[in-house]
């Protein structure tokens, strides 16, 4: 299990076979970024790269980039254009290329700073640049702060599906300073809700105690976030390359929600948007397959729709296209449904009972 140290910040440190690294959650880290690193990361190099979106860039980037300095570091800005569209291999490349072009080497470092799409895409360029550099996460987002930055999952997507070229690559330090949520539009923030909700589902029943309470959500951002990465950390120590079932828990609504984003296109929902319709799917399939309490999948469903998720779905998507989408996912073996239940609140298992017919029905079902 990992160690977690409560407090401002509250520290949670993995101990995986090959690396181990802190995970930081607190309030006003942004500004000792570079001390955080030099102090934790264990980082030799002097030349690192920021990158980040067109969103974040202007608000943190500075502040990194003047925090690193401060302790002898080499920084330079990289920004991408802000959302989905920019986990693809063209952007990939084009951030290793000014990477190149600034003199980074082999001995340098990359900063990630930015939401789960500059998490994933950034810490897919650490892995591919020079055969791999080492990676700060700094999460910005609710999504990236609770699940995206911890486990050393990167990829980008394809015309195919999401996330298809990918590395394993586990950061070297993740600092999320709570503070960062505070400029997200509410769209961005609620969407986070999603992986939080499906982690109370699979893990810890007693999270959704803390989700239904609303009107003080903000005041317990730390609390929040932090429990939530230790569930993470707790499934990613126990299954870190996804070889004996464990972390495919964490794939609870996301083999319908995956097929729902690719379908509309990685600009149409955000990301927790589609987990949520998959979770509502997910959960009503739980109830017929693995006998959850109808309350409790009640329970879920009325969660989502607490932080304004979407649990309908638009006529105009069509069935064919989400299935067609959700075949070439990972999430399939052998053309094979591994589909995540819950059989009660915070007990999850991979179930091969589901079938192609299963999960159009439950599609159908969304547009009701």
């Amino acid at each position: 299990m990992p160690t977690l140290t409560e407090g401002n910040p509250t520290e949670i440190s993995l101990q995986l076979k090959n690396d181990n690294y802190l995970v930081a959650v607190g309030s006003g880290l942004i500004s000792s970024a570079g001390e955080w690193i030099q102090q934790r990361a264990g980082i030799t190099g002097s030349k690192a790269a920021i990158v980040t979106d067109s969103n974040v860039g202007p608000l943190y980037a500075s502040t990194v980039c003047d925090s690193l300095k401060a302790v002898g570091y080499e920084p330079v800005i990289i920004e991408v254009p802000a959302g989905e569209a920019s986990k693809s291999m063209e952007c990939a490349t084009d951030v290793c290329r000014q990477m190149l072009q600034a003199g980074l080497d082999r001995k340098s470092f990359l900063v990630a700073l930015g939401g789960g799409v500059v998490g994933d895409l950034a810490g897919f360029a650490a892995a591919i640049f020079q055969r791999g550099i080492p990676c700060i996460q700094i999460p910005t987002t609710i999504v990236s702060q609770v699940d995206s930055s911890v486990g050393g999952k990167t990829g980008v997507n394809t015309p195919e599906g999401k996330n298809l070229l990918g590395a394993f690559h586990q950061p070297r330090l993740v600092f999320a300073d709570v503070d960062t949520l505070s400029t997200l539009p509410d769209r961005e923030f609620n969407e986070g809700f999603a992986e939080i909700i499906k982690h109370a589902a699979i893990r810890d029943a007693s999270l959704l105690d803390l989700v239904e309470d609303r009107a003080k959500i903000r005041e317990n951002l730390i609390q929040l976030v932090s429990r939530n990465v230790a569930i993470k950390a707790a499934v990613v120590e126990e299954d870190e390359r996804e070889t004996s079932g464990t972390r495919a828990l964490l794939n609870f609504g996301h083999t319908i929600g995956h097929g729902i984003e690719a379908a509309g296109g990685y600009g149409r929902f955000l990301h927790g948007e589609a987990i949520s319709l998959g979770l509502v799917a997910a959960t009503r399939l739980s109830v017929q397959k693995a006998s959850l309490d109808a309350d409790a999948a009640q329970r879920i469903i009325n969660c989502l729709l607490a932080y304004d998720l979407p649990t309908k779905l638009a006529d105009d998507l069509e069935t064919s296209t989400i299935t067609d989408a959700m075949a070439r996912d990972k999430k399939f073996e052998d053309g094979e449904i591994r589909f995540v239940l819950v059989g009660e609140t915070g007990s999850a298992f991979v179930s091969t009972e589901v079938s192609a017919a299963d999960i159009e029905r439950e599609i159908e079902a969304l547009r009701s």
